[in-house]
């Protein structure tokens, strides 16, 4: 068993190496195999604030953080505490915390997430930009806060997709679906039923008449029967009768 002791006055905690159990990408196991273990403390953690035990240094910004201990956010100075550790870089985008694809892509399968290209790098956001109002001709949104996507991709964060993919999303998207579903098709009987009122009338008012007798060979024999050329009574007669 491997252990990296750490002084009692550090504020980083013993690690255990030997205990870890890695997954594919080289992420810890979490939720049945889903999810590596760092990735929900990776979006909840807060960057670019002031390192606590280095607060005195020109490079005191935490921006970058540890797969393997978790422990927070951390400054270039303490990763000196995480050598041989996964440590990856955070960056900001409009007040947004990012990562770069090719960090992260190597630990995480971010199949589904928009990516973006800012300052000549492709990053991914770490966690949901809700948009109040898609723009005008959007087609594709993210299925979890709205955003406006390429058709290409499902979601625009890292936690969207964990969000949206988890089992209880899927389950209130499949009952959404179902009562928008349920609602189109009352819709449209209702459109129907309004555009031909007279429908249900006639409908009703044919069900009560009796309808017409198939024709037999007498009727048929009668009904081609014509009638004979009509014959005047000769001239002489009405003579006779003056």
């Amino acid at each position: 068993m491997i252990k990296v002791a750490v002084n009692q006055e550090s504020p980083f905690r013993e690690l255990n190496i030997k205990n870890r159990r890695i997954m594919g990408g080289g992420g810890t196991a979490e939720e049945k195999g889903r999810w590596p273990r760092w990735l929900r403390p990776l979006l909840s953690t807060s960057f670019f604030v002031q390192c606590e035990h280095h607060a005195d240094s020109h490079k005191s910004e935490c921006n970058m953080f540890c797969l393997d201990c978790t422990n927070g956010a951390l400054c270039s100075l303490c990763l000196a505490h995480h050598r041989g550790h996964r440590a990856i870089q955070i960056r900001r985008s409009s007040y947004h915390d990012v990562i770069r694809v090719s960090e992260i892509q190597k630990v995480l399968d971010i199949t589904g997430v928009q990516t973006y290209i800012i300052n000549s790098a492709r990053v991914v956001f770490l966690n949901k930009r809700p948009q109040p109002r898609p723009g005008k001709g959007v087609t594709n949104t993210c299925e979890v806060c709205n955003r406006s996507l390429l058709d290409s991709f499902r979601f625009c964060s890292l936690g969207c997709k964990i969000t949206g993919t988890s089992s209880d999303c899927r389950k209130k998207k499949k009952t959404k679906n179902k009562k928008k579903s349920t609602a189109e098709s009352d819709s449209e009987e209702s459109y129907l039923r309004s555009s031909n009122p007279g429908n249900e009338r006639r409908n009703v008012t044919h069900s009560f008449t009796p309808s017409t007798p198939p024709p037999t060979a007498t009727s048929f024999r009668t009904a081609k029967r014509r009638k004979g050329v009509p014959h005047r009574a000769p001239f002489g007669t009405l003579l006779l009768g003056f």
